[in-house]
Order: C-alpha cells, then sequence, then structure tokens
C-alpha cells in the first residue's frame, strides 16, 4: 500500500527520454502532467535538452535537485538498468516502465534483459509497475496516460493488463457517465502485478467498485486470493483476454501473457464471486449499473414507456434475463379510474403508451405520472423506463413528448422511490444526428439522464442483463 501511495500521490515525478518530439511517449507524458494539472515537481530528463515544454531538463536522475518518488521511464529497454541503478540516490520507489520489446518479443536475449531489469530493480529496493504498459490514470491526482480523459474523479477502478484496453474503459465509460478513480494499466507484470493492484484498490477509498482486465497471471493461487479478498468488500467486473486458441497467441506476444486455460478461469471467477464481462462494452454497462445503483435483492421490474411491440419484446428480453414483471396491482388500477379512465383495465406491465393516444387527459400528463405511480407500488424492486422511437408523431411534437418523459424521469429519480434505469435508443444509428432531428433530440435526452445519475443503456437487453448482476451480486452479499 504504501509502495503504490508513493506512486499515485507523488512529491515529484521524473520523466526519463522526456521529450519535444510530439509524436514521442516522452513527450506524451510530459504534456499529461502539465495538462492534467499535476501538483507536485516535473522533472524531465533528457541529456541533450535544457528546456523540455518550458521546464528545465536534467541530464540524468542524480542530477535533480530532490528527492523522486516516481519515475516515468520512457526510455529503450537497454537503457533501464542504468537508469534504476541511479534510483537510490534520489530516493525513487515507483518506476513505471512504458518500456516494451521485452519477454512478450518472445526472443531469448529480451527475456535475459528483462531478469537483469528485475535484478537490478531489487538491488535499487524499486518496484517496477510494467514493463510494457501505460501506467497510471488519476484524475484525483493530475496523473494520465492518455489524452482527453475526465479530469473528475469518479469511484471506479481498474486493474487492466492492457494499456489499450483501459483506454477504452476510460473513453466508452465517460459516454455513460462513469468517472474513475484510479486506472492502472501493468503489462508484462514483471515486479507488482495483478494481485498487489487488487489488494490496493480493494483497501482504497476512493475507489467502490473495480474493473478487470486480465490476459494472464504470474501467480495463480495468489490472483484467486486477491479476488476473494476484493469480492468481499467491493463488486470486482473483469474481462479474461484470451479465451480462444488465438486469442491466447494474441496475449503472449501482447503481454507475455500465460492465458491457462479458460475452464480453469471461468472456475476462478465463479469461486471468487467475480462477475465475468466478454467485452468492454459489457464490462461498462456493469459498471454503469453498480455505479449508480444502490443495492437491489428483488428481481421484480416495472417497464414503463415503450410502444406495442417494443413492449412486448421487453417483456420477453426481462423474463429471459430471470427478472420477473408482476400485474400491475389492484390500488394501482383504481388509481387509474380517475386519472385514465379509457385505459384502467386495460394497461398492463410493461405499460404500453401506444394505447395512450387519444385518452382525454392528454398523452404527457399522464407520461408525467405514470412512472411515479409505478414508482410508489411495493409490487416493484425497480423500474426500467424505455423512450418510445415507434410513435406515430412529427419530429418536432416528438421531441416535446420525449423531453417530457426525460423530465418526469429525472424527477422521479430525485424521489429515490424506487431505483431507475433508463432505455434511450438511437446510440447506434448510423444516420447523421446533426441532420435528423430524431436522433438528435434522443442524444440530447440520454445526456440528461445520464448528468441525472440515472444508469442509461441503448438496448432494454443490456439494461436487464446489468441489473441482473447487480441483483445477483447483493444476494450473495446477503446469503454470506
Amino acid at each position: 500500500m504504501d509502495v503504490l501511495e508513493s506512486a499515485f500521490h507523488p512529491n515529484a515525478v521524473a520523466v526519463a527520454g522526456a521529450s519535444e518530439d510530439p509524436f514521442s511517449f516522452g513527450y506524451h507524458y510530459v504534456r499529461h502532467l502539465l495538462d492534467y494539472g499535476y501538483p507536485g515537481h516535473i522533472y524531465p530528463v533528457n541529456p541533450r535538452r535544457e528546456t523540455i515544454q518550458g521546464l528545465k531538463a536534467y541530464p540524468n536522475l542524480t542530477s535533480i535537485p530532490e528527492p523522486v518518488d516516481y519515475v516515468i521511464c520512457c526510455l529503450p529497454a537497454s537503457k533501464v538498468p542504468d537508469l534504476l541503478a541511479e534510483c537510490p540516490s534520489r530516493g525513487v520507489k515507483v518506476v513505471h516502465l512504458l518500456t516494451a520489446r521485452l519477454s512478450e518479443t518472445g526472443r531469448q536475449e529480451a527475456k535475459d534483459l528483462e531478469s537483469r531489469i528485475l535484478q537490478e530493480a531489487r538491488r535499487s529496493n524499486v518496484r517496477l509497475i510494467g514493463p510494457n504498459c501505460m501506467g497510471i490514470y488519476y484524475p484525483g491526482g493530475g496523473i494520465s496516460l492518455g489524452y482527453g480523459f475526465p479530469k473528475e474523479a469518479g469511484i471506479v477502478g481498474a486493474v487492466f493488463q492492457s494499456g489499450g484496453a483501459s483506454d477504452l474503459l476510460v473513453r466508452h465509460g465517460e459516454l455513460q457517465g462513469l468517472r474513475f478513480s484510479k486506472v492502472i494499466s501493468y503489462g508484462n507484470a514483471l515486479d507488482l502485478d495483478e494481485s498487489d493492484f487488487l489488494n490496493y484498490l480493494a483497501h482504497d477509498d476512493e475507489t467502490k467498485v473495480i474493473a478487470a482486465y486480465f490476459e494472464g497471471a504470474k501467480d495463480g493461487r495468489k490472483l484467486l486470493n486477491a479476488l476473494t479478498d476484493a469480492v468481499r468488500v467491493k463488486p470486482v467486473i473483469a474481462i479474461k483476454g484470451g479465451r480462444g486458441l488465438a486469442g491466447t497467441r494474441a496475449a503472449a506476444s501482447h503481454t507475455a501473457a500465460l492465458a491457462g486455460s479458460n475452464v480453469i478461469w471461468e472456475t476462478a471467477f465463479r469461486k471468487a464471486g467475480v462477475i465475468q464481462a466478454q467485452d468492454i462494452r459489457e464490462l461498462v454497462n456493469f459498471l454503469v449499473a453498480f455505479s449508480f445503483l444502490p443495492p437491489i435483492r428483488g428481481n421484480r421490474v416495472g417497464i414503463f414507456g415503450g410502444g406495442g411491440g417494443m413492449s412486448v419484446m421487453s417483456a420477453d428480453i426481462c423474463e429471459e434475463a430471470g427478472l420477473v414483471l408482476p400485474p400491475l396491482p389492484a390500488e394501482f388500477r383504481e388509481k387509474l379510474r380517475t386519472k385514465a379512465p379509457e385505459i384502467w383495465d386495460w394497461v398492463g406491465n410493461p405499460v404500453d403508451v401506444s394505447i395512450m393516444g387519444g385518452i382525454s387527459r392528454g398523452l404527457e400528463a399522464v407520461i408525467g405520472e405514470f412512472p411515479e405511480m409505478i414508482a410508489e407500488s411495493p409490487q416493484f424492486d425497480f423500474i426500467i423506463t424505455e423512450m418510445a422511437e415507434d410513435n406515430p408523431f412529427p419530429e418536432d411534437i416528438w421531441s416535446v413528448v420525449v423531453k417530457r418523459q426525460t423530465e418526469a424521469y429525472i424527477n422521479v429519480s430525485r424521489k429515490q422511490l424506487k431505483p431507475m434505469i433508463a432505455v434511450v435508443g438511437g446510440g447506434e444509428t448510423s444516420y447523421d444526428e446533426s441532420k435528423n432531428m430524431r436522433w438528435r433530440a434522443l442524444a440530447e435526452q440520454r445526456a440528461r439522464l445520464i448528468n441525472a445519475g440515472i444508469p442509461t443503456y441503448s438496448t432494454i437487453a443490456e439494461a436487464a442483463r446489468a441489473v441482473r448482476q447487480v441483483i445477483g451480486y447483493w444476494q450473495t452479499r446477503e446469503e454470506t
């Protein structure tokens, strides 16, 4: 914990191999520290430059005038042992090795060099993140591994063997409202490994939900113990990369990972209580549910907002996901006698909004009241609302209707009567949203729902599968 605290909260950071070349990683990592507002001292290290990006440059670590907790190494692999030998002179605790082309190449000389690097790190009493990794994204401390990431901190922590996959997690997660506490890309795991990072996040007060991507494990028993301990205190959602033969070969050349049997991994996940996702999109969907929903232990859902065919399909999909759709209770129908006498004994669950056309009180008025009535009923554990895309209105009238729907959903959510999930289609449309009013209106309402802290999905299937994971997790926690 103390070692990783030094990486996330360093008093000073040195970038070895810092550069003015905008196509080099030595340029990017200096730029990230500047762009994201790292509050400590930044020391570019380059013997051929006096300044880099407006900062005084230093020829080596030993010439830096103060202790340095954390070093980001963008040097070629052959220069890493000498850099590590300089670390004790400045009290370096952790080195992030962006440096690649080591054991993942499969070449014996590269494997031998990687062993020398580890030996030198141990002699110098320095811990390593990597090699062959993107390092750390910590918005709370002004540290990033990519451009354009959110600067606001959140509650999702991530342990990712792949740097590119961690980048996708942050970018796709941002679109659905996720914000991150700490993201760690650890690559070949020569020293500090996936289990060390999991243990750290399990005890990190800023992290409430843990995401993970593994291609292999250095120590299977250690990882199983780390996963089991983490799940006891926080939800853990993981992707196993390299499930098939081609994926296993790709993992070996990517991070030198020994992928192992997929059956063994699935068994380990199940034993530890880890929720397994198949890809980044599903991982983000699950994280959204765990980030924005309170604990849900019941599976009774009330569905509102879809049209006729959409309601039928929603019912099928939710039941197939293990959810239960109770009929509308008698007291609900009694309320409807005065509010919507034309449909009070006709409407069911899911509530089909297509049958509301032409009722005396008007569609907008009923849309504003129905979700709250469902939320007030003890018959339901949570609500799924849908934006009815399949309606006969022209775009100008339809945009007013969906705006009213959004306002009603946000108002109900604020009252915290029941957990709410929103389904807003159009996210995968190939239309030019700037020219098509319908898809633009959906995008606008989706953004409003996300900003209101309502978990939002593109399809009912995504929503049903995500909430089912939440229910299963909390039911298991209750049983144990």
